[in-house]
């Protein structure tokens, strides 16, 4: 049996979910899952500005908080917290096990991810390029391109685990992969193994957002969730039968049931019966969830196909930037007057011959979260408004140049403003491309790579 904890579910999640999880879960595994698009994003500009950077930061924390329990303990820790830079991580780790005075662990990074280095060579062979969701032909030069990430999956971190790796480290991984690695090494499961490693991917995808899959951010009853300050992240806990329980830490809050499993469950999953990961095709359209205790979930009926021939991969590149304003109005006329700024934005926008690609108005208070599908309020019964404008620009000056728009409103604008006119930093746009690589082209790169500190 080996039993698996969620550690973070997203770059920036608490530290104490994990904490709990080392103090009270008896778990073998503590993994995180870091990553996701927009995160790689943010970790590429990270290493433009410093090449040493790329990682996610928080790993600094997680190293100074759980190392200790890896030494003490044994438990192990599986991270995709590398993003763009992988190497970067792992010097990260061992600086802080040699400031804490830890050794005698072993600190294993998964890469070859990175395909940036080899898409003249993939286009030279023949290999399409063209965005798999709708088939564009890929037209931009190497040099327009930030950052190129396949999707890995388990077996790269399997072989970290084989090598005797204490923390594993990868780039970009499939969400679930962390979480599957340690079922298959510790179950011995083999790469045809469908059903149990599709279970494994099921099971991965309850775990990677953390304190969502125990009662956080729950639709049902959630004002009945005990104690949701100290939430208790998910445990999976897998036996060789093939008998799977997802449960929590004791002394934690939160609830593990049927709910708030299948709320998680739904979460990102286009078609239950062909979720595609590295690994193997899953088919959950089966899969059922029954209560077997306080806190305790059986999963079932999973089913498995065979792995795909090609690993998605992301590309990202500059798309412009955006600019942005927002102001607030009181009541009387709140909505009708911050109405009336979007007026004037626009028409200034003609007006000063500002190019803009795309522009955005919502209204904080009435409509910003559900948009159109807002119901409609008595606008005469609102207290207060803000408009928000954000653009799309070609350049970084036409932004600043809009937001410069919104601090002359105070004084030219509609009466009794409730918020101070206000310009937001101008921000660069990053645009993502989906392709689809032959497998072997990318697992034929991973290397793999264990030290002791």
């Amino acid at each position: 049996m080996v039993r698996v904890g969620a550690g973070q579910g997203f770059y920036g999640d608490t530290i104490y979910g994990a904490l709990n999880m080392a103090k009270y879960g008896n778990v073998q595994y503590i993994c995180f899952d870091c990553l996701a698009e927009l995160t790689m994003a943010i970790l590429q500009k990270d290493r433009q500005k410093d090449p040493s950077k790329g990682y996610t930061k928080d790993i600094t924390v997680t190293a100074k908080n759980l190392l200790p329990y890896v030494k003490k303990k044994g438990i192990k820790l599986i991270t995709n917290a590398g993003g763009i830079n992988p190497e970067g991580a792992r010097n990260e780790v061992v600086r802080m096990a040699k400031e804490m005075g830890i050794t005698g662990i072993r600190v294993g990074i998964a890469t070859g991810d990175n395909i940036y280095p080899i898409l003249d060579e993939l286009q030279e062979k023949g290999i399409s390029l063209a965005d798999y969701e709708t088939g564009e032909p890929f037209t931009k030069s190497k040099e327009e391109i930030l950052f190129a990430s396949a999707y890995l999956g388990a077996w790269p971190i399997v072989e970290c685990l084989k090598q005797g790796a204490d923390i594993v480290i990868t780039g970009r991984t499939t969400d679930t992969a962390q979480f599957l690695a340690p079922m298959i090494y510790e179950l011995g499961w083999a790469e045809d193994d469908w059903d149990k490693l599709a279970l494994g991917v099921l099971l991965g995808h309850l775990m990677e957002c953390s304190g969502q899959a125990t009662g956080g951010n729950f639709s049902g009853d959630w004002w009945n969730i005990p104690n949701m300050e100290n939430i208790g992240y998910p445990i999976a806990e897998v036996y060789a039968d093939g008998t799977a329980i997802i449960t929590k830490p004791d002394n934690t809050g939160g609830r593990v049931s049927i709910d708030t499993l299948k709320e998680q469950f739904l979460y990102e999953i286009h078609d239950p019966s062909h979720y595609v990961t590295p690994d193997v095709i899953a088919d959950f359209s089966a899969a059922r969830f029954e209560e077997v205790g306080p806190d305790r979930v059986q999963i079932s009926g999973v089913k498995g196909k065979p792995k795909p021939p090609t690993l998605k991969a992301i590309m990202g590149y500059p798309n412009g930037y955006m600019g942005a304003g927002m102001i607030g109005y009181s009541w009387p006329d709140a909505l009708k007057k911050a109405r009336k700024v979007d007026e004037i934005i626009r028409k200034q926008i003609e007006l000063y011959e500002l190019k803009v690609n795309d522009i955005h108005t919502e209204y904080i208070g009435y409509n910003s979260i559900h948009g159109p599908l807002a119901h409609p309020v008595d606008e005469e019964q609102l207290n207060e408004v803000y408009v928000r404008i954000a653009v799309h620009t070609d350049t970084k000056e036409e932004a600043v140049q809009f937001g410069r728009l919104f601090p002359p409103l105070a004084l030219n604008g509609p009466p009794f403003v409730g918020g101070l006119a206000n310009m937001y930093t101008v921000r660069q746009l990053l645009g993502l491309w989906s392709v689809l690589i032959p497998r072997a082209e990318v697992e034929s790169r991973v290397q793999i790579n264990v030290e002791e500190v």
